[in-house]
């Protein structure tokens, strides 16, 4: 299936590999329907892009591998709407941001999805634990390209 998207082009995507969220994500319900891109041979960040909408993307990585303790809840409503057999079968992604020179994680939002039903689900959480710009890590500023005479 050929997708178009405003920072990539025209990408070809499995549609087995769809991800549906039925409720779509805060401050998009209506966009549902949305593919893991991976731009780059680095493991950690994928896009979410959106197939209903070309230029709405979002980073996105496992939380775990910056915060290896952090555990988002799935509650049992959670559970059946997501069609998991079992806890394990989900994937858990946070968003991520550039705020102030650091990436950031909005550990409050994450995202989670079924990883045989392809069904995703943005959760809620309290925990004062974590924040929604949790640091990552440091950006490099960009370099001053020299310009040649």
């Amino acid at each position: 299936m050929l997708i178009r998207t405003t920072r990539f082009g025209t990408v070809e995507i499995d549609e087995e590999r769809v991800i549906t969220f039925e409720d779509g994500l805060l401050g998009f319900p209506q966009r549902r329907r949305y593919a893991l891109i991976q731009t780059n041979s680095d493991p950690v960040f994928f896009w979410l892009q959106s197939l209903d909408q070309p230029d709405l993307a979002f980073v996105v990585c496992d939380p775990q591998a910056f915060v290896p303790e952090y555990r988002a809840p799935i509650r049992p409503e959670e559970v059946k709407a997501l069609e998991l057999q079992d806890l394990a079968e989900a994937q858990v992604l946070v968003i991520v941001n550039k705020v102030d020179g650091y990436l950031t994680a909005n550990l409050l939002g994450p995202l989670a999805i079924g990883a045989q039903s392809l069904k995703g689900k943005q959760l809620v959480l309290s925990d004062k634990h974590y924040s929604t710009r949790h640091r990552l890590m440091r950006v490099a500023p960009p370099t001053a390209v020299a310009k040649t005479a």
